[in-house]
């Protein structure tokens, strides 16, 4: 395994670095003036601004193949964008559910709905949601889903309430990626299917949008809880074939869990460096604070930890690229369990090497401490993975 940047990556990576400094980190105390001004959940001016900026520079849809970007070669980008996830990785188009949705439609999706739904999403012309999870169900295990999707004539009709539809928010997100159950009658993993539904379709309800510890998380379009009541579609919006939805779930997942765990290490570096620059700077007890044991030792912890979780990731990324996401999936289940964990233990640190301003909006460590911890569920809590994992080590040693 050769975890060295090429020349691209490397080209990239300068360049991206530059467009942070230059433009994402002075937007940030803009951005949190723009969302406070309203109108809630909408993409503030600023991201607009840095969005052309970005696509003036190149730094577009970086993570998909299309891009000439392996899984590789992307992860140093990723980590980078995730310095400031609340603005980097819209700017350059890379922000979750889009992403997903996106290479869920270019593997999946018909020349049609690629035509109509995949092109203004690259383009970033609209926003998207993704709508698995419901309110009634343990939806960790996704074969629980119960909103129904059933085949009448040359539509499907949809009924169910989902919640957590991350992007549904925004007032641009015009498509709605529904995972349903087509046949309750099949095979445990064939009874569930993947549908488009315009969100101005009738019956479709947006009910409220849900907070994250309070905030909005605007960033990614807000998160939804939305009814399906008779929602009537064209069968043509099915993607894929009947009962295959759970395993466009997984092959969408597999990507969306690396990404998020790439901009979890940036989070942590951005975290590190602000605890190194505050234990200097201030002083208790007559010296810096980071000639207290007690914060030299999170210094160091941090780095040992964040330099763990990265070669993992690369590990993943590395046999994705080269054995296939299928082969890459114990891999990418222990990334997620190591990787959240890790960003949340050194913002913890950070916070409170910090005192009371780190719980305060003078600083980003509070909001990045709630994204870290909020992948703690996401894309699967980490229970589920840890079981998963253990299952597939007992079977190496089944007798």
């Amino acid at each position: 395994m050769d975890f060295g940047y090429d020349e691209r990556t490397e080209r990239l990576r300068a360049r991206l670095l530059s467009f942070m400094d230059e433009y994402v980190y002075p937007a940030e105390p803009l951005l949190d003036e723009q969302e406070a001004a309203g109108p809630r959940w909408s993409t503030p001016p600023v991201v607009e601004e840095l969005k052309r900026r970005a696509r003036e520079r190149g730094l577009w849809n970086l993570f998909l193949p299309s891009a000439g970007l392996t899984n590789l070669r992307y992860a140093p980008l990723a980590e980078i964008t995730g310095r400031s996830p609340m603005l980097a990785p819209e700017a350059l188009n890379c922000s979750a559910p889009d992403t997903g949705n996106m290479e869920l439609l270019a593997e999946f999706g018909s020349p049609a709905q690629r035509e109509r739904w995949l092109e203004p999403l690259l383009d970033g012309r609209i926003r998207s949601a993704f709508c698995m999870t419901e309110p009634e169900v343990a939806s960790s295990d996704a074969t629980n889903i119960a909103t129904g999707v059933t085949r009448d004539g040359d539509e499907y009709v949809v009924d169910g309430r989902k919640w957590w539809s991350t992007g549904a928010m925004n007032p641009r997100c015009e498509i709605l990626v529904v995972m349903g159950r087509t046949d309750p009658a099949a095979p445990r993993h064939r009874q569930q299917s993947m549908i488009l539904v315009p969100r101005d379709t009738p019956g479709v309800t947006v009910r409220r949008g849900l907070t994250v510890f309070g905030y909005d998380d605007g960033g990614h379009g807000g998160h939804a809880e939305i009814t399906f009541e008779g929602v009537r579609v064209p069968a043509s919006n099915l993607i894929g074939g009947e009962g295959d939805g759970f395993a466009i779930a997984q092959a969408r997942l597999g990507p969306g869990r690396i990404h998020h765990c790439m901009r979890l290490i940036g989070m942590a570096e951005r975290a590190l460096s602000l605890m190194c620059r505050r234990a200097a700077r201030r002083v208790a007890f007559g010296r810096p604070i980071a000639e207290h044991g007690v914060v030299a030792d999170w210094i160091a912890e941090s780095r040992v930890r964040i330099e763990q979780a990265r070669l993992l990731v690369l590990k993943t990324a590395w046999l994705m690229d080269t054995a296939g996401n299928k082969a890459a999936h114990a891999e990418i289940q222990a990334i997620k369990i190591v990787t959240p964990a890790m960003a949340e233990w050194v913002l913890d640190k950070a916070i409170q090497a910090h005192g009371g301003g780190g719980v305060s909006q003078d600083f980003p460590l509070a909001r990045l401490w709630t994204a870290a911890r909020t992948l703690r569920l996401a894309d699967g809590p980490d229970e589920v993975h840890r079981a998963a994992l253990a299952r597939r080590e007992l079977r190496a040693h089944a007798t």
